[in-house]
């Protein structure tokens, strides 16, 4: 993991390392930019304006760009293999490098300007504003510390200079020439610019994280939607993909969860006296932990029809084993259809799940079944009263759906309720049992007038259509 330079805080993120390292790559070609900008001034200056005589002090000038040149190209390539390896950057360097680069212009202070008297030249030599180019550039480094020690070092530096070329500090209360009491006030500028520099890098490193943050949280958003719709198509794929073929009957069923992952499903099998069994179940709660449940049970729920005939059983099966698995702050209102194709009669069983809804298509009425037992996975025994049997006759239907259907609600919190949901059943009732869903789809968004849905809806409608 890439190391956190000297006086940082402590931050967990390695992309905010890595953000230091390319923010300390773009500082250094910075000084290698101001670098060659000097180099090119000079060999203007010497070479085609003569303006300034190639001499010693001039070559000096040369040399010390040059060195330091290449120690910032070294300082580079150790950044560039940190970033590129992901290794740790040596935290003295951050101090080191600070120190060495700040401190460097009061050489040109000291012993590389000639064309002034030494009493002058702390306050007159090119070479002090240099001083500021570095306090500036350190900034990119996004350490407050960082640029403090920078103006320390400049001050202090400064002040060296100074009193190599005889500066003697003033003394209080004492007149003294502008060339003794202006290097304080410079040195004290140069201080207050590393300070000022460091609260300025103290700002753009709370953006540089706040966008880290926000970055790592745009990616960790996009990794679980992705895992959601993952687990939807999952979840989709073990609904039938099909309609069952039953004599005398059309069925069809329908889910759309109110997350990407919802805890309703259904599901349709032959039991082994030849009546096909539809099932529909709906777990408390919707989102990724109910879907789960819902797959579960959808697993028992096959296991368990395709050895028994009788739904009471099958269903005491199921329950014992969700038993196990839930929490007691969770349960399955579960209903099991037995259908026989041969008499056109149904077999109904409900733990805890309605409306269980029958349309008569001889009286045009609609009568309610009401449940048998307690929802699936509340007790460790299944309790239940017998189940229900009904014959349909041609055009009578059996609707099964959760209660996200009649609990729909529109921007006023009036609820969508069984009437209007008997009503679109009943303007649809000679279509084909997909169509009928889809009517009735249609019905609550159109009563919903925008607002959003709240719960899953499943449906299953068996049809008798000879």
């Amino acid at each position: 993991m890439l190391a956190q330079p000297i006086g940082h805080s402590q931050i967990s993120s390695q992309a905010f390392y890595a953000a230091e390292l390319r923010s300390e790559r773009v500082r250094i070609f910075g000084v290698l930019a101001f670098l060659a900008a000097v180099f090119v001034a000079l060999t203007v200056r010497v070479f085609l304006l003569h303006t300034t005589v190639l001499g010693p002090h001039v070559a000096w000038n040369f040399a010390l760009a040059a060195a330091l040149g290449l120690y910032e190209y070294a300082m580079l390539y150790l950044v560039n293999r940190a970033l590129r390896k992901d290794q740790e950057f040596p935290r003295f360097l951050w101090l080191t490098s600070t120190v060495l680069e700040t401190a460097v212009p009061s050489i040109g202070v000291a012993w590389l300007t000639t064309d002034f008297a030494s009493a002058y030249r702390p306050l007159a030599s090119p070479a002090t504003l240099l001083f500021f180019v570095f306090i500036i550039l350190s900034i990119l480094r996004l350490d407050p510390w960082i640029c403090r020690l920078a103006g320390i070092t400049a001050a202090f530096a400064y002040l060296a200079a100074a009193i190599s070329l005889g500066w003697v500090p003033p003394r209080p209360g004492t007149p003294a020439p502008v060339t003794q009491t202006d290097v304080s006030l410079y040195a004290f500028i140069l201080l207050v610019s590393g300070f000022i520099a460091g609260g300025v890098a103290g700002e753009i490193r709370k953006h540089v994280e706040a966008a880290l943050r926000e970055a790592e949280t745009r990616r960790q958003l996009d990794r679980v939607q992705r895992d959601l719709r993952a687990a939807r198509d999952i979840q989709q794929a073990l609904l039938p993909q099909s309609p069952p073929d039953l004599s005398g009957f059309a069925i069809a069923g329908w889910n759309k969860p109110a997350d990407d992952t919802g805890g309703d499903f259904y599901d349709w099998d032959v039991m082994p006296d030849g009546r096909l069994v539809i099932v529909l179940g709906d777990v408390t709660g919707h989102g990724i932990g109910p879907a789960l449940l819902a797959a579960a049970c959808r697993a028992y729920a096959r296991s368990s029809f395709a050895v028994h005939t009788d739904l009471f059983t099958a269903m005491t099966q199921i329950n014992a084993r969700l038993s196990r698995d839930l929490d007691p702050s969770r349960f399955v209102t579960f209903a099991g259809v037995a259908c026989s194709s041969s008499t056109g009669e149904l077999e109904i069983l409900s733990a805890g799940h309605g409306p269980l809804v029958v349309y008569s298509a001889l009286d045009n009425s609609f009568r309610e079944i009401d449940s048998q037992g307690v929802p699936l996975g509340i007790l460790p025994d299944f309790a239940s009263k017998p189940s229900t049997k009904i014959r349909l006759e041609r055009n009578d239907i059996l609707l099964l759906i959760t209660d996200g259907f009649v609990e729909f609600e529109n921007p006023a919190q009036e609820e969508f309720g069984k009437q209007r949901l008997k009503d679109a059943v009943r303007s649809s009732r000679s279509l084909l049992p997909d169509q009928i869903i889809k009517g009735l789809y249609d019905a609550i968004l159109i009563f919903s007038n925008g607002a959003k849905q709240q719960d899953d809806l499943t449906a299953v409608l068996i049809k008798r259509i000879s």
